[in-house]
């Protein structure tokens, strides 16, 4: 094999290849194996046509495309390695000779990784994390706790911010009613934000048996366009209204929380506990997404590619529409319920993409720089943890995922364990 990269700009460049006639002529009969299984030619049962009357019935020219598509991969994986080049997104492929008894001459239009020019990564002063648990922030998830086992009790006075009202509502738009506006027996917390800006407003002073005309905008952004902007009226009967009625805060209360603990005392401890790993674990996150951000401000990429960033944003829409699949909700439904389209939702992930693109590369160039690379022990602890974390057999982890995978994976971790663990907290 031959393989000459030729730069046509700064990440961009033709790599010409070729591939071996013993390659392609021993691929030409794979390929004749196959296809002649469903050739019939007079004086040969089905299957069974040679390969010198299938060369003259139909050119041996008819077995090139399905050849090179068999050859093609791994010609072009050895031919990135022989030139030394690294290309980051599909090449754009040319065939530029494929004569017989001769070696094939390919090209491919290649997007190389960019330079990417490091600043300082190492030792970085970032600023200091609150790992402190306060009183306050025991008594604040203490007063969540009660919150969430009140009791609604009917009253017969005004409605009033944090009470909870039972209505039916019909929405019209210049007199007409419109799709989704209407309900019965519905339950809506006053203050709660759930309806459109002004709605609950104008439920607060109302009492059971009352109806209200409640008039408002929709909002410029609203996911229905035919209602975005639009000036509505809801006709509301109010049927009940209830009031929180807040457990006391005594030991049973903290039994009925969490049946581990005997006494409110022993509650209280636990909810301590509790918040302390929990800001421990964020302010450990905090502290990667700090250092690892710096380390990205303070480098350069040299003209990212847009292919990169365009790919980054198709890789993220889906992974999420796949996500929205797994709850049972089409592309199509998602764009619906939304009132998006598939170019807002493209729109919406290209702002974090390129600094996603960006922090990758850093994080690479970091690795290079110090020559990190990812031992078999490595790769064997990180094949257990993942096959713990998603209830997998180790075996069905190294199927899913090829050993240069999991190495780039660990090597990029080992990185980041760098920055991170050298960057100092400002006094």
């Amino acid at each position: 094999m031959t393989a000459k990269f030729e730069k046509k700009g700064t990440n961009d460049g033709v790599l010409t290849f070729t591939i071996a006639k013993d390659l392609i002529e021993a691929e030409l009969t794979n390929t004749f194996n196959k296809v002649k299984k469903n050739i019939s030619a007079p004086g040969f049962r089905k299957g069974k046509i040679n390969r010198q009357m299938f060369n003259k019935m139909y050119g041996e020219a008819a077995l090139y495309e399905d050849t090179l598509n068999a050859l093609l991969p791994d010609a072009y994986e050895a031919a990135i390695k022989k030139a030394k080049i690294e290309p980051v997104i599909q090449p754009k492929i040319s065939v530029e000779s494929m004569e017989a008894g001769q070696d094939w001459v390919i090209s491919a239009e290649v997007t190389m990784k960019p330079e990417v020019k490091l600043g300082d990564y190492k030792d970085l002063t970032i600023d200091k994390q609150d790992t402190k648990v306060m009183a306050a922030d025991v008594n604040e998830e203490l007063a969540k706790k009660r919150e969430a086992l009140a009791e609604l009790v009917v009253k017969k006075s005004a409605a009033k911010e944090g009470d909870t009202v039972v209505i039916d509502y019909k929405g019209t738009k210049d007199g007409v009613a419109f799709e989704g506006g209407s309900a019965d027996n519905y339950s809506l917390e006053l203050g709660s934000g759930s309806f459109i800006p002004g709605f609950e407003d104008q439920l607060v002073g109302a009492k059971a048996g009352d109806s209200v005309d409640v008039k408002v905008t929709f909002p410029e952004e609203y996911q229905a366009a035919d209602l975005a902007g639009a000036e509505a009226v809801f006709a509301v009967t109010v049927h009940e209204v209830k009031s929180k009625k807040m457990p006391k805060l005594d030991d049973e209360f903290a039994k009925d929380v969490d049946d581990s603990v005997e006494t409110l005392a022993d509650l209280k401890a636990k909810i301590r506990t509790d918040l302390e790993v929990a800001k421990l674990n964020a302010a450990k996150e905090a502290k990667t997404d700090l250092a690892l951000q710096q380390a990205v401000d303070n480098a350069e990429v040299i003209d990212m590619p847009g292919e990169m960033v365009h790919a980054e944003v198709h890789r993220a829409m889906e992974e999420f529409l796949s996500n929205m699949k797994r709850q049972g909700i089409e592309p199509e439904m998602y764009y619906q319920l939304t009132g998006t389209t598939e170019a807002d939702l493209h729109t919406q992930f290209e702002g974090e993409a390129e600094s996603r693109v960006k922090t990758n590369l850093v994080i690479e160039a970091i690795a290079a720089e110090e020559k990190i690379k990812a031992t078999a022990a490595d790769v064997k602890k990180e094949v257990k943890v993942l096959a713990e974390t998603y209830g997998m057999t180790e075996d069905a982890v190294r199927g899913a995922l090829s050993e240069d995978m999991l190495k780039h994976d660990i090597v990029l971790k080992k990185a980041i364990d760098l920055v991170v663990e050298s960057a100092k907290e400002a006094k």
